[in-house]
């Protein structure tokens, strides 16, 4: 067996597993993930590379979950000939039914944008491109077989499959693969995907897997560990609560899909308990509106606590005024709001929809407070943000930073360094061979170093992208 990096090696971004099993004497491929990379121009470049084999060459593809950084570019490989099953949860189904459309809108509105400007002689550089159709992602979408947890699916003979619940967002999954690769030896992989973090609002703990040859794990905090939630609910509390006072606004980006739900719950909770007045909350995303309307559909998939405040929302409705925006219009009209006001609102990492608009007209104004919830990639607004840039230039003008900008790490969906440990302390025997892939490389290097002193683990790689790996 081997495996090849396409993606989210020394990066977040853009993960995509290649893997070549020989069964019976015949070598077969299949993809886990086939994400988008995001961040900048070498990003965009990287999202029109081409497969190593042809896409009609592959069996099938295992999706771990909706996030656009594993799942955006599918629409592009059914259109160059893909044509095999996209395995996924019923709730990544769900999700990707409204992930995919949007992301082709977004492609298509940044072009058209772009070339209004450049009409006019306001833009500069390259034109964005157009990855994908939403006819492509309307066609992509009719090969996807949902499948539930814990069941075994057996794509090809001498091959099965199970996903385990990853606890990262609303169908998130680790994938479990076992692959015969002679009559007497049973290979095991893993594939991690994204690992959520233990206690923590909305979703269930990690699932822990016991055996596997091959681990291939995420280290997007691997050089770091999180907040308390305690911790993270002071900290929050005192930005909304200092802001407020100041008659400012708070401007929360937030990935439509996950953390928009998260932070929803956590403001309930935190009003619920008495730590919060009387919340006025915008969510301008009609994506997070439609992800949030179906996370009350997969209720049962929720952790406790969220299923109990969810029940108390519903008996004191008038506890926090939650609005969800539909139009365009409705959304500009958030701009004469000066004060007062949460809005959420995505991409998480500002590159992309109506937070940049909510940034633009909230940034100048030192009132006001900007609060990061989810990891910014290097090249997105919102990494600049993060690393305290004076201004930032926005629709084609330099628009100051005189906001406050939080970063509250403690609200993230991914597991911190103990967490992605105490994940792996599951296995009961050692994988014969571990990867550390989906993190910025010191991140990366940190976790692997980890592995090797916490755990006892030899056999810890950190790939690099495009090269192969015997397994």
């Amino acid at each position: 067996m081997k495996i090849q990096f396409l993606g989210a090696a020394g990066e977040v971004t853009g993960s995509r597993h290649l893997v070549e099993a020989n069964i019976a004497g015949r070598a077969h491929h299949f993809l886990v993930d086939y994400g988008m990379f995001q961040g900048g121009r070498e990003a965009s470049d990287k999202n029109l590379e081409l497969l190593p084999i042809a896409p009609q060459d592959l069996d099938f593809v295992i999706l771990t979950h909706a996030h656009i950084d594993h799942s955006g570019l599918l629409p592009r490989l059914c259109a160059q000939g893909f044509a095999g099953p996209i395995y996924c949860t019923k709730a990544s189904h769900a999700l990707l039914k409204i992930l995919l459309p949007d992301s082709a809108h977004l492609q298509l509105a940044d072009l058209e944008r772009a070339e209004r400007k450049a009409k006019l002689g306001k833009w500069h550089g390259e034109m964005p491109v157009v990855l994908y159709s939403r006819q492509e992602v309307e066609s992509a979408l009719t090969q996807i077989v949902p499948i539930d947890y814990g069941k075994w699916i057996e794509p090809l003979p001498g091959m099965q499959f199970t996903f385990h619940n990853a606890g990262h967002i609303l169908g998130s999954a680790i994938a479990e693969i076992h692959i015969q690769e002679d009559e007497v030896k049973m290979k095991s992989c893993v594939f991690s995907g994204d690992i959520g973090m233990k206690g923590k609002v909305l979703m269930p703990d990690p699932e822990l897997i016991s055996q596997a040859d091959v681990v291939v794990v995420e280290s997007t905090y691997g050089d770091r560990l999180h907040r308390t939630l305690s911790d993270t609910e002071d900290e929050l509390v005192q930005v909304i609560s200092d802001t407020m006072k100041a008659q400012g606004n708070v401007i929360i980006p937030a990935f439509a899909v996950g953390r928009t739900q998260e932070i929803l719950f956590l403001l309930i909770d935190l009003v619920r308990r008495g730590r919060l007045p009387h919340l006025s909350v915008w969510v301008d995303s009609p994506m997070a509106t439609a992800a949030t309307q179906l996370t009350e559909h997969f209720f049962n998939q929720l952790d406790h606590q969220t299923q109990a405040t969810m029940d108390w929302f519903k008996r004191h409705p008038g506890a926090i005024d939650l609005r969800f925006i539909a139009d365009v219009e409705e959304s500009k009209a958030l701009n004469k709001i000066k004060g007062g006001a949460i809005i959420i609102s995505a991409s998480g990492m500002c590159d992309a929809g109506r937070i940049v608009h909510h940034l633009a007209n909230n940034l100048p104004r030192a009132q006001n407070a900007i609060v990061i919830t989810g990891f910014q990639a290097y090249g997105s607004l919102g990494r600049r943000l993060v690393d305290k840039v004076q201004k930032v230039r926005l629709f084609g003008e330099d628009v100051p930073v005189r906001a406050s900008v939080h970063t509250i790490g403690g609200l993230s969906a991914h597991a911190d360094q103990a967490g992605l440990l105490d994940w792996l302390r599951g296995f009961k025997e050692t994988p014969s061979k571990i990867f550390v892939v989906h993190g910025e490389p010191e991140a990366a290097s940190v976790l692997a170093q980890c592995i090797r002193e916490d755990l006892g683990w030899g056999n810890v790689m950190v790939p690099e992208r495009l090269h192969t790996y015997d397994c």
